[in-house]
């Protein structure tokens, strides 16, 4: 009978292990398929910079017959360059803006009870309901008015604008988690309200900020509608509007198009790899306690 027993139970972890090993490797095809389709596309734009519109059209799959670095450094030079530092300036002002008046609003809001508390937090959530092309005629009037139309610092005011109802509801989810225990030892011991937030609550909010940031920088580098509306210069128009200016009605040099577009996802990713630590506890932590 014992022998019966081990024998059973051996061939039940047998047919556990066959199970679990066909599961993995189901698994694993997927995620095979999943990354192949994320990165050849990035690949295969990558390779059809080094081409010429000859070689891209005729042959789009295939390795260039020549592989041309001066696509890459022409279009750098004589195309996207002044656009690259625009967006790169809106972008930073706009993200840092918008995690400064997101983690204040958050913070007041989910710490302290006042009469107004419920009706600012529900007007705040309200932009989240605020399509932008709904917008565009009512900011545009504004930013006149408030003589902003055709600088940075409109359309920094506009991204803010549209970007701390989302950030803000992040951040305030993620605070009411947050034990309150440690702020009031802190406050016995002599800590001021500003010194709670800025030496308790924003060192233990990193993966949250990291989230909403990354995420803001994503919308406001690739956003081509507010630079198109807010902004008459070139001199002062964002990467997007840089790409979609190269197209011609005479002829486009589709090769150079490419390439602009490999150096315009380039700071997206490099932001993405060293800060994924962050954005994934980040989400995680928001799918767990939100």
């Amino acid at each position: 009978m014992k022998r019966r027993r081990a024998r059973n139970m051996t061939g039940h972890k047998n047919r556990l292990s066959a199970s679990a090993l066909i599961v993995r490797t189901l698994i694993g095809a997927g995620m095979a398929v999943m990354l192949i389709g994320v990165f050849y596309p990035l690949f295969w734009m990558v390779l059809s910079g080094f081409k010429d519109n000859t070689g891209l059209l005729t042959n789009p799959f295939g390795l260039p017959d020549k592989w041309r670095f001066s696509n890459y450094v022409s279009i750098w030079n004589n195309g996207i360059r002044r656009y690259f530092f625009n967006s790169l300036v809106i972008t930073v002002l706009s993200s840092a803006l918008v995690a400064v008046v997101s983690s204040f609003a958050a913070f007041a809001l989910s710490r302290y009870r006042f009469r107004s508390r419920r009706f600012w937090f529900m007007y705040l959530l309200c932009g989240l309901m605020l399509a932008p092309q709904v917008s565009l005629i009512s900011n545009y009037k504004i930013l006149q008015g408030l003589h902003l139309y055709n600088s940075y610092a409109g359309l920094v005011f506009v991204y803010t604008a549209f970007r701390v109802p989302y950030t803000m509801f992040l951040m305030w989810s993620y605070f009411m988690t947050l034990p309150k225990d440690i702020e009031e030892a802190a406050c016995i011991d002599g800590c001021s309200s500003f010194q709670n937030f800025a030496h308790i609550l924003l060192p233990m909010s990193k993966p949250i900020m990291a989230t909403g940031t990354i995420l803001t920088v994503r919308y406001v580098w690739n956003d081509f509608l507010f630079s198109m509306v807010y902004t008459e210069s070139a001199a002062l128009r964002t990467i997007p509007y840089g790409l979609n200016a190269l197209k011609s009605e005479t002829g486009t040099e589709w090769a150079k198009l490419m390439a602009g577009m490999v150096i315009s996802a380039i700071p997206i990713i490099v932001l993405f790899t060293f800060t994924q630590k962050y954005f994934v506890r980040g989400l995680a932590v928001g799918a767990v306690k939100g």
